[in-house]
């Protein structure tokens, strides 16, 4: 798809059916100078925010990578299609490589987007979620939970709409119990409390009724960044105007916009 000018910013298993939902594989994303851990740019009290999620958080990565390339913060994405969950299908083997991703990154805040396959039952959820704080705890940084975006559920996730329904209250639950090591932010500022494929006339969610489109990345990214202004010491973003018409709206990852 081409760039879209003028985006609105609003409120300024097995492995074959994760890929009916996102394609398998890793999603990458740096911006801001997100330097090698042991540069001088992350001695320095700028902020680094390090970014977990699925496949809507691989798109939404796209627009916050812009922001922190204008902005003074460094960003990276570890976000992933197919997947991105602490809790669910697969879960275990993410475990196996996350906490030295976590620490590796040397981050000042992690962003965990919350994954629509974080499916599982309610203690498994929350045992995710704080085995998820502790991790970024241990590694001198804060957890910060984002709730997910309402989906419009197909086949492939109408079986689990339950499992993704408890993950905002079971994440607060974590939350509030982690003595101010994580936070929860409710996103539906940004999103609504139901899908809505067009706003302001103008797609906002994919066709698909799952991803996003350019217009929400953006939208999500300053509702975001205004957030964790006042939870980051050191974080200063730019300007929406500075980055939101650069390019990366013609990212492949926005689909059925």
């Amino acid at each position: 798809m081409t760039r879209k000018p003028g985006l609105v910013l609003g409120l300024a298993g097995a492995a074959l059916l994760l890929t009916a939902a996102c394609s398998v594989g890793q999603a990458a994303v740096t911006g801001g100078g997100a330097e090698p851990a042991g540069s001088a740019a992350l001695a320095s009290n700028r902020a680094k925010v390090l970014f977990l999620g699925d496949c809507i958080a691989v798109a939404e990565s796209q627009a916050l990578a812009a922001a922190a390339g204008a902005g003074d913060f460094a960003f990276e994405s570890i976000a992933a299609e197919g997947g991105g969950n602490v809790v669910g299908p697969f879960a275990d083997e993410q475990w196996q490589e996350l906490p030295g991703k976590i620490a590796s990154a040397k981050p000042s805040v992690v962003v965990y987007q919350i994954s629509t396959f974080d499916w599982g039952t309610e203690q498994e959820q929350e045992a995710a979620y704080h085995r998820l704080v502790n991790t970024v705890a241990d590694a001198g940084a804060k957890l910060v939970f984002v709730t997910m975006p309402p989906i419009e559920p197909d086949d492939f996730y109408q079986p689990h709409m339950a499992d993704m329904d408890r993950t905002t209250s079971v994440a607060r639950r974590v939350a509030d119990a982690s003595a101010g090591k994580a936070t929860l932010l409710d996103a539906s500022a940004v999103w609504g409390n139901a899908y809505q494929q067009f706003r302001d006339g103008k797609p906002d969610r994919s066709s698909d009724g799952i991803h996003i489109c350019p217009q929400s990345a953006a939208r999500f990214t300053a509702w975001l960044l205004a957030a964790l202004t006042g939870l980051v010491p050191g974080l200063t973003s730019a300007p929406a105007e500075s980055w939101a018409n650069t390019g990366w709206s013609a990212d492949r990852h926005f689909q059925g916009c």
